[in-house]
């Protein structure tokens, strides 16, 4: 009856080796397999994300967000057993049942974020999906994207500049749609897609200088609700993409403004359309800057605000912490075999780019077909 009583970790031990041998065997077979890691972005993630992610989907806050807190508490309620105990005889026991319960946590993180996230890394591009071009482009095809976002974003402004606060329930709603009307286009980012979430405590993000997050251990897209209103539309899109197993930061971003630029609501076109430019607009800057100050005057006052007040916001939370941040980003993407780190995220302009082409092309064969 002792026996029974007591809780023997040494099943946890058993397990947490299991899952840890589990997420080497996934891991390397993403790394080393042809096919391994596209095949089960479409064939297996999905079903995760219809099971998972329908379930957490359920509840109106972030599971994420609310499991770190309790793994703090746990973490924190451990090293406080341990404190009471150090001079005591039986510290070695304590010990050994604390180090095996992490051992299981540990494992079941590297494996949950393995087949929830990792694998999908090693998947196809979603560019080579959508026939994009990885090809070279003129300047003056990045300054006639330029003068179009422009264009664009001074008419989105005048009905596109709301408050997220009178909106977060329509907006998040509305992500959904945007990503399932660019799935009509791309099949591949059609079916379901649970709603994304706030953070609770935004400033966990923002310290880090992030606008959002997926969590592969919950299937979830979370959002900073802290950032400057335009941000948060192409956001939650951004986040949503990740969900159809498209890891790739710069496709994420190209994905949100192509959800977003494609939605009905005024409001998304806006955030699409502004965080084009902000990309597009760096580029340019590189490469012609006098030309870039002359579009950036051309912007209309209201969306000079809301780029003066994105900056002003993000300047607040520089720091030491978010130096830390980026240099963690920037390993973790290399890491996942993503080259360039934090750079990846510019190729978003040649993404956009190359969709501009083939949307002319295809106008223009629509012409001719016409004449």
């Amino acid at each position: 009856m002792k026996k029974n009583k007591r809780y023997d970790s040494q099943y946890f031990v058993a397990a947490g080796i299991s899952l840890l041998l589990l997420t080497a065997v996934f891991q390397l077979s993403a790394r080393t397999l042809p096919g391994f890691g596209t095949w089960y972005a479409h064939h297996i993630y999905p079903w995760i994300v219809e099971g998972v992610g329908r379930l957490t989907g359920l509840l109106p806050f972030s599971v994420a967000e609310m499991g770190l807190y309790g793994l703090l508490c746990l973490l924190f309620l451990d090293v406080v057993r341990l404190s009471a105990v150090l001079i005591r005889p039986e510290t070695a026991k304590i010990l050994t049942v604390i180090g095996r319960r992490w051992l299981l946590i540990v494992g079941t993180l590297l494996f949950l974020y393995t087949v929830n996230c990792g694998i999908n890394y090693y998947a196809s591009s979603f560019s080579s999906y959508a026939g994009l071009e990885d090809g070279k482009y003129s300047m003056r095809e990045l300054e006639e994207l330029c003068e179009e976002l422009v264009r664009q974003v001074n008419e989105a402004a005048k009905n596109g500049r709301q408050s997220y606060r009178e909106n977060k329930k329509n907006w998040r709603e509305e992500s959904v749609h945007a990503m399932q009307a660019a799935g009509a286009q791309f099949p591949c980012l059609s079916g379901f897609y649970p709603k994304p979430k706030e953070v609770f405590i935004s400033q966990i993000l923002s310290v880090q200088q992030l606008c959002g997050v997926y969590s592969p251990f919950t299937v979830e897209a979370n959002y900073n609700g802290d950032m400057p209103d335009y941000n948060v539309p192409h956001t939650l899109c951004h986040e949503l993409s990740h969900l159809k197993g498209f890891m790739r930061e710069d496709e994420a971003n190209f994905i949100g403004y192509l959800a977003c630029v494609s939605s009905e609501n005024e409001a998304f076109r806006y955030s699409g359309y502004l965080t084009g430019w902000v990309y597009a607009g760096n580029a340019l800057a590189r490469a012609d800057r006098r030309r870039y100050i002359e579009l950036t005057n051309e912007l209309c006052e209201e969306a000079r605000t809301d780029l003066d007040a994105n900056s002003e916001f993000w300047n607040r939370y520089e720091s030491k912490v978010s130096e830390a941040a980026t240099r963690m980003n920037d390993t973790y993407l290399k890491m996942n075999s993503q080259a360039d780190g934090v750079k990846s995220y510019g190729r978003m302009v040649d993404l956009m780019l190359s969709y501009r082409r083939i949307q002319q092309r295809f106008l223009n064969e629509n012409l001719i077909n016409l004449d």
